[in-house]
């Protein structure tokens, strides 16, 4: 059956926020592709989450090179989704990808040469069937490779027309400053940066988080529910069989979800419910919370994780009160 969008996607103008000092709206909500849209995933569950997405409102799609399993098999099954029911709706879409990370065998095939970004940048385009990709990032620092060779090839990929922005992921504070300092030398506005980011895990508050708002850059966490651990599944200390939790291959492993750990849940998923919101909700609303984030990056199976995580644009606003309930709750996570 061929796919027409919603005509009330776009009803909800607040739903887009703009990409730090840019003239680039993205929604509030994301959807990334890093999980389920791999050569192993149902490709019906697939479309019916991207195109579920885009009816919502939905318009940026984040993926990898590495994306999968196997690696490149999202970029190549999101790029079937986009010929056979998106095309029409191109220029209303927000695509990223990026490299960095292992792709391919052989002394080019990772890290941050020149080589190694322009290359994968154009396996990319061909597995998507696109000519250019809206933002693409650098997925980690390369400790060996001068800044200058690694953004130098950001910029040529910009002026080359294959990407519209650049991006930074993985960096830290200092890293972050260096490579957007070069990058401005050579012309070029970094964008967005995409950190891991969320209840658990609170490293790029540190002093990331302030640099991007100091030099307009955005910034998009991942992992927003911590590989499902801020989902609400693990309440009960019961790990579903289809979770991320009981898979062999997954990031989140079983050994995590210990009592202490589901007691710490618990109380966070307690303050949620009083604020009206479930416990995804109010972990997503509270990283949205921060001026300096302008999207979250959301991973779903099901297209009713989706609405259950765009639930949590409803309430962003947090006492400080019940900031400080959440930091007390937090602080019994790495204390066991």
């Amino acid at each position: 059956m061929a796919y027409t969008p919603s005509s009330t996607r776009y009803d909800n103008d607040a739903f887009y926020a703009r990409c730090g000092k840019s003239g680039l709206k993205l929604p509030r909500v994301s959807l990334g592709l890093w999980h389920n849209f791999g050569d192993g995933a149902d490709l019906n569950v697939a479309r019916e989450l991207v195109l579920g997405a885009f009816d919502r409102g939905i318009t940026h799609f984040d993926l990898a090179n590495n994306y999968g399993p196997p690696a490149g098999s999202a970029e190549r099954n999101f790029g079937k989704l986009l010929g056979s029911d998106l095309k029409a709706w191109r220029d209303e879409m927000v695509i990223s990808t990026k490299a960095g990370y292992w792709m391919w065998n052989g002394p080019y095939g990772e890290w941050g040469s020149r080589k190694y970004l322009v290359s994968s940048l154009d396996q990319s385009l061909k597995r998507l069937g696109l000519d250019y990709v809206d933002i693409f990032y650098h997925h980690r620092p390369d400790p060996d490779t001068p800044v200058e060779e690694t953004m130098g090839a950001l910029a040529q990929i910009v002026r080359s027309g294959k990407a519209l922005y650049v991006g930074l992921s993985n960096y830290n504070e200092q890293q972050t400053r260096a490579a957007v300092a070069v990058l401005k030398d050579m012309g070029v506005r970094c964008l967005i940066h995409q950190p891991r980011y969320n209840m658990l895990d609170r490293w790029v508050e540190d002093g990331l988080l302030d640099a991007l708002s100091d030099m307009g850059v955005g910034c998009i966490p991942f992992s927003p529910l911590a590989q499902g651990l801020l989902s609400g599944r693990y309440l009960d200390g019961v790990i579903p069989a289809d979770s991320r939790a009981a898979s062999k291959d997954g990031f989140l492993q079983a050994n995590v979800i210990t009592p202490a750990h589901v007691k710490v849940l618990q109380s966070l998923a307690a303050i949620a419910g009083e604020r009206g919101q479930s416990l995804a909700q109010m972990a997503l609303a509270w990283i949205l919370r921060q001026s300096a984030v302008t999207s979250v990056l959301i991973g779903a199976s099901r297209l009713s994780q989706i609405d259950d995580n765009l639930g949590a644009l409803k309430n962003t606003a947090f006492s400080p009160e019940e900031l400080a309930r959440i930091d007390a709750a937090l602080s019994g996570w790495n204390a066991v």
